[in-house]
């Protein structure tokens, strides 16, 4: 299972026995597996500054996990692989700036893309619409004459006899057995036709009569538009790398100061509702998918006698403490913060 609970308990000697009945019970029927999860004894301040901290590791805590789902998000999709493949200020000023560095790298990064997959969606599709760039090449035609052109002309299939025996025939200016086959496809293909440029209107006049459609192709554009494929390729190549590696780090560093901040959340919380001094212990629950229910129900049956009004409440709705549980969906008589890592869920 991709989700994680990790709790917090009074350090009494009722409690940790109830956490070893929690372990042996979840171990002999496969409820799922326990954790040890140690969190240092911190400052603590005022009850107001308490209030005041837990209030902004809630925010915290909900802006990290956006991040860094955005960054798992960016990263699925720029590998084109799926999941499987795939304190408090100084961490939210390194979360922040993962944010605006994601945004701009991603930006730049889907623009090019976006340039590349124009560019390539041009040879896609008929020869009546489709860039002829890769098909036509200088040798195909007449260049540098000032009288003569060479023009490019899509045939249907079925018609390539008459073609054949008319393009000669749509002008008097037309240069005899100039036409030749470049490309042929299934329903068309293209070919060239010298003559006169002062015959150009003329023939396109004519061609079109015969259902046979004049290509407007410019060389030097065509050009352009290939080296400019070539660079965006070449860069999307280094791009990738450098930007796979950058959400690899980056990614590594915001899930840290994540579980960070769930730390946070758990000592702050706990101060909160086992008082002083600080005494408390953590565990780390993965539940069997099959299992969770099960085993929430033991956590709730175990520690119901730390807060019995927990247990009346209903279990889809949150009890409004001021600054105590803040973010959470579910108040329990012990501390739960739920940590999914199923980060690509469409939820």
């Amino acid at each position: 299972m991709s989700e994680f609970w990790l709790i917090s308990v009074p350090l009494d000697k009722a409690s940790s026995q109830s956490l070893e009945k929690l372990k042996r019970a979840a171990a002999k029927a496969g409820l799922g597996s326990s954790f040890r999860f140690h969190i240092p004894e911190l400052k603590v301040g005022t009850l107001d500054v308490l209030l005041g901290v837990a209030d902004d590791l809630s925010r915290l805590d909900s802006y990290t996990e956006g991040v860094m789902r955005k960054t798992s998000q960016c990263m699925a999709e720029v590998m084109e692989q799926s999941n499987d493949k795939v304190i408090e200020n100084a961490l939210a000023n390194g979360v922040s700036q993962v944010e605006i560095e994601l945004k701009s790298r991603s930006t730049a990064y889907n623009d090019m893309k976006a340039k590349l997959y124009g560019l390539e969606q041009k040879k896609e599709g008929s020869l009546q619409t489709r860039t002829l760039t890769g098909i036509v090449k200088k040798e195909d035609l007449v260049l540098n004459s000032e009288y003569l052109t060479t023009l490019l002309v899509v045939v249907p299939r079925v018609n390539n006899s008459l073609w054949e025996n008319t393009y000669e025939s749509m002008s008097e200016f037309v240069v005899p057995r100039s036409s030749r086959k470049l490309l042929e496809e299934e329903d068309a293909g293209i070919f060239t036709v010298t003559l006169f440029k002062k015959a150009v209107s003329e023939f396109k006049a004519n061609a079109n009569k015969l259902k046979f459609t004049v290509r407007e192709f410019n060389l030097e554009e065509a050009e352009k538009q290939r080296q400019e494929m070539s660079r965006l390729t070449v860069e999307k190549k280094e791009q990738y790398g450098t930007f796979v590696r950058w959400l690899k780090v980056n990614f590594s560093e915001v899930f840290v100061a994540w579980i960070h901040i769930k730390a946070l959340r758990v000592f702050t919380e706990s101060v909160l509702r086992y008082g002083l001094p600080v005494s408390f212990q953590t565990l780390l629950l993965q539940p069997e998918k099959k299992h969770a229910k099960r085993l929430r129900e033991e956590l709730n049956s175990l520690f119901r006698d730390l807060d019995p009004t927990a247990a009346a409440s209903k279990p889809d709705m949150g009890v409004d403490i001021p600054g105590v549980n803040a973010g959470q969906q579910e108040y329990y008589s012990y501390i739960c913060y739920s940590i999914n890592i199923s980060l690509l869920d469409s939820s």
